[in-house]
């Protein structure tokens, strides 16, 4: 069973990824390429250069799972300026598989109580 609950990390490949590549190609990029450990607690996501698929690589503990997403209409909002490992924030997360860009410029921003009056 498959329990993603776990998961506290959410990185973001920025640029291209050749998705021909499997779960060893993946864990390379993410280890070799950008100095990360995988480990239960991280999801990484890749993106080529169609904007309507991408692929997420998971350790579960025993094993790695590759998630495969193509989406039948529109594209993911994928950040393409910057060949680095970037880290979301669930909200994030929850914004890229929904079609948003990971960086919304109307969100209302949390402020500290004293700065309201």
């Amino acid at each position: 069973m498959i329990d993603l609950s776990n998961i506290k990390n959410y990185y973001i490949a920025c640029g291209y990824t050749d998705l021909r590549r499997g779960i060893d190609g993946l864990a390379q990029i993410v280890t070799l390429q950008y100095g990360y450990k995988i480990d239960e607690n991280s999801l990484f996501l890749f993106c080529g250069r169609r904007n309507d698929r991408i692929k997420a690589l998971w350790f579960s503990g025993d094993g790695f799972v590759l998630l495969y997403k193509r989406l039948n209409n529109g594209s993911f909002q994928w950040p393409r300026s910057k060949d680095e490992l970037k880290l979301l924030t669930p909200q994030s997360f929850r914004w890229l598989m929904e079609g948003l860009t990971i960086e919304q410029k109307k969100v209302i921003k949390k402020c500290r109580q004293k700065d309201m009056f």
